[in-house]
Formats: structure tokens, sequence, C-alpha cells
């Protein structure tokens, strides 16, 4: 089981890429790097590969509507270059507050643009000429609709490799189940290993039912804040407001991606009430009404034995890669934590 982190939206990203270097060599596996609407996560991951030596480079994510298609291609065969073969393209389709409200691009039809762009990425990074006729896109661009002088084209550079691991990050069912159909790696959000067959089990196995034998085991990676210790519980209490801000804040009634999820994990009544208290700005009401069972469920915060158990609940479940959060206030700190989990890790 591989061990990742990611670092944060803000924050002086010098020293986290520092610290990456700290975490590289305590045994770090993979550190992902985010794009909301923060710096953007290219020149972080570039820097990145610079500084580090063995650790696996991750964006996570960009988002599918603010890069053309090829262009994301083109980046991610550039920092696998850049990386000596390091990089995972992380994908994702955000949401609409972020694409329409900070990018101005509407936001519309994630899931066949998603596979459209999985497969002209693969294109690319084979060399081929870039020839795609898509409902979302058309390369070359039609006569129709442009100068008439576009050309098959195909990437100068030859990449490092021409099957850069792509994954996605996805939660509702159709998505789950296009990522296991033609994704190398799935993320989901808030990852509850005792209801994930239940939540999400129909929709990988169709997925997978018509995944490529080349494209191997999906890598199923879960997020989570991690503590060691007899006396840590507190420090899940930020972690009770991000889920909060989530289930609560991100998005109206009825298009909350991640209220959906806490209803379909069985807290129908609890989601709805976090969501009630949040939009009426009682955010820290809102944080308390998070179920305690939900909180511990999804993190690995306890003592040795606790966190122990959690692990093999979430190898148990299929996850592969554990992308931890370390709650330590310093640095050495949180080294220490990293430490600790890849001697806990199988």
């Amino acid at each position: 089981m591989r061990i990742g982190t990611q670092l944060s939206y803000a924050g002086n990203f010098i020293d986290m890429a520092e610290e990456a270097v700290r975490l590289e060599q305590a045994g770090l596996d993979i550190v992902f790097v985010p794009e909301a609407y923060s710096f953007d996560a290219v020149s972080q991951l570039g820097y990145l590969a610079a500084r580090t030596e063995r650790v696996e480079l991750a964006s996570g994510i960009l988002q599918i509507y603010t890069r053309t298609p090829t262009l994301t291609a083109m980046t991610a065969a550039g920092l696998d270059y850049v990386s000596g073969g390091r990089f995972t393209l992380g994908l994702g389709a955000s949401g609409p507050q972020v694409i329409e409200g900070f990018h101005g691009v509407r936001y519309d039809a994630p899931i066949g643009r998603t596979r459209e762009i999985v497969d002209i990425c693969r294109q690319v990074w084979r060399r081929e000429r870039l020839v795609h006729e898509g409902k979302h896109y058309r390369i070359p661009l039609p006569v129709e609709e442009g100068t008439g002088l576009g050309k098959p084209l195909k990437l100068i550079n030859q990449p490092v490799r021409e099957r850069i691991p792509i994954q996605l990050a996805a939660l509702g069912p159709k998505n789950v189940a296009l990522t296991a159909e033609i994704a190398d790696g799935w993320q989901p959000i808030f990852y509850y290993p005792e209801k994930a067959a239940d939540v999400w089990g129909a929709s990988l196995a169709e997925g997978k039912a018509k995944r490529a034998p080349e494209l191997g085991e999906l890598d199923t990676i879960a997020s989570m804040p991690l503590a060691i210790g007899e006396d840590v519980d507190h420090l899940l209490e930020p972690y009770r407001h991000m889920i909060a801000l989530y289930v609560g804040g991100m998005g109206a009634k009825g298009k909350n991606f991640y209220n959906d999820l806490a209803c379909r994990y069985g807290f129908e009544a609890e989601a709805k009430e976090i969501q009630d208290l949040y939009l009426e700005g009682k955010k820290v009401e809102a944080a308390a009404a998070v179920p305690a069972e939900l909180l511990r469920a999804i993190s690995l915060v306890g003592p040795e034995g606790h966190v122990r158990e959690r692990i093999a609940a979430h190898a148990e479940a299929g996850v592969t890669t554990l992308l931890v959060q370390p709650l330590g206030d310093t640095a050495d700190e949180r080294v220490e934590l990293i430490r600790q989990i890849r001697e806990l890790t199988p």
C-alpha cells in the first residue's frame, strides 16, 4: 500500500516543497498538488520535480474545463519529462462554482468530456497524428468552424512514457463507472471503507467489466487526516469543520455532490441538518452536527492499535494508496507521522 500526501491550497509553497523533500526521505510514495482557484499546480509540480528524487508527483486535480485537452496532454508529458517519469495526471470536473464563477466557462457534460480528454491525452503521448471526432472536442477543428487551415499534428517531443498514469476524482455512480473503465487510478473523497461497497460497488463492477486488460488493476486513493497517539482526538476538530464546509456549503440544495455522498452513507438527516445550518450562516453549529461515526470512519486518528485497524479496513475495502494529511504542528511532527504510518502499512 502506498502512502501519499497532498500539499495545501494556500500557504508558503517553498516551505511546503522543502517539507516534501523531508517526507520523501521518510518514506512518502506520492505527493499531490491541488489546483482549485489557488496558484496553478503545474508550476509547483515543476519545482517539486527539481527538488525531489524518488517520490511520485501528481496533480490533484487539474480541472478538465480550464485547459484544452491537447494542452493537458502536453503539460502532463512535460511534467513527466522533468520528473524523470514520476508524474501522474490527476483530472477532475471540479464544480460549477469554480468553473463558471472563477473561469467563466460553462460547466457541462463532465462525463462525456472526461472520456474524450483521456482518449486525446493517450493519443498525444503515443505521438499519433491527432484526429479526434467527438461530441465535445473535434481535432483538427472542422473547416466550417475555423479557417480551414488546421491539419493533424503530433507531439514534437518523444515522451518519457506513452502511458502516463491518469487518476480521476469521481463520486457519482456514472463518474465512478467511467473511472473504473478508463483510468489508472480513482480518488474518491471521504472514503468510508465499511460502506464503500454499498455506495460504489455496483459502479466499480460496471466499469471494470469494460476495462482494457492493459490498464491493470485500478489504484484506489483514499484521503484522510492522520494522527497517532493516546490523546489526539481533538486534532479532528478542523476536519469536522471541513466536512461541514463540503457537505453543507459546496453547492446549493439538490446540487451538492458531497451532501449526496453523506446521504448515500446513511446520514440523510444529519446531511440535511448540516446543510440547513451552513446555508443559514451557522457554520459552528453545522460542524457540531457532523456525526462522530462518520468523522472517525474517514480518518486515521487515534492510538496506534486503532490506526492499524483502520489501515486494515481500508486495505480490505480495496484501497491501494492512503493519501494522508499529517496533523502535526511542526514539520518535524509531520515527518515523524509519515515514518510511523510507513511502518504500520503493509
